[in-house]
């Protein structure tokens, strides 16, 4: 099993493998919050613009880690659902209705926290690399997915440092790209591929994307 030491020697790692794509005006697109240190590694290398793709997961009734839809934001917010899971759940349309209202003000809160009024990078004819530090269902990466192929961008390119081999698959229809370094048969969890997984704050988020603007 692959362990990475860290979200920054990810990124590094994913940027190599990125080098190989011949990417042609590359924007890229960092999930917060742990998707933004292995972002900023690949805007680096990539000499490209980095900027925030806002997504917020819906969780269960009394279980907010288990995904039943996710929330983008954009001019048009786009909701996702897992079908299934709503299902298992025991919660219905109206509740990911309600919830997904609530997630929307956090990532209006986030967006003014982080970005400070400054304009979305735009992504028409780019090729838009979206980056986070994994992928455990999918569900929150098949909304920013949606949302993106609104975009007009060019090339769409999904790049994780880990995911299961079964939500690869399942992922590899809904873009041009899909770089994924490690793809461990047996996934319990992101944070297990890495020996430090830090919880990144708000305060790690605005530094990276301040010193990517330099």
């Amino acid at each position: 099993m692959k362990i990475f030491v860290d979200r920054a020697e990810a990124g590094r790692l994913l940027a190599q493998s990125l080098a190989t794509l011949e990417l042609v005006d590359p924007v890229v697109l960092a999930l917060p919050r742990g998707g933004v240190p292995v972002a900023a590694e690949v805007a680096r290398a990539l000499h490209a613009p980095l900027d925030l793709l806002m997504v917020r997961k819906i969780g269960a009734p009394g279980q907010p880690e288990l995904a039943v839809a996710a929330v983008v934001d954009g001019v048009h917010p786009e909701v996702v659902i897992d079908e299934e899971t709503l299902h298992l759940s025991g919660a219905d349309r109206a509740y990911v209705d309600a919830e997904a209202k609530l997630e929307l003000k956090e990532i209006e809160r986030r967006r003014a926290l982080y970005l400070r009024g400054r304009a979305p990078v735009p992504l028409a004819g780019k090729s838009v690399v979206l980056v986070d530090d994994g992928i455990a269902t999918g569900t929150t990466v098949r909304a920013a997915l949606k949302a993106l192929q609104r975009s007009k961008a060019a090339r769409l390119v999904l790049a994780v440092p880990v995911a299961p081999a079964d939500t690869v698959a399942q992922l590899q229809d809904a873009v041009n790209d899909l770089v994924c370094l490690s793809q461990p048969e047996f996934f319990h969890a992101v944070g297990a591929h890495y020996r430090d997984f830090h919880q990144i704050e708000d305060d790690e988020v605005i530094a990276l994307l301040d010193a990517a603007r330099r």
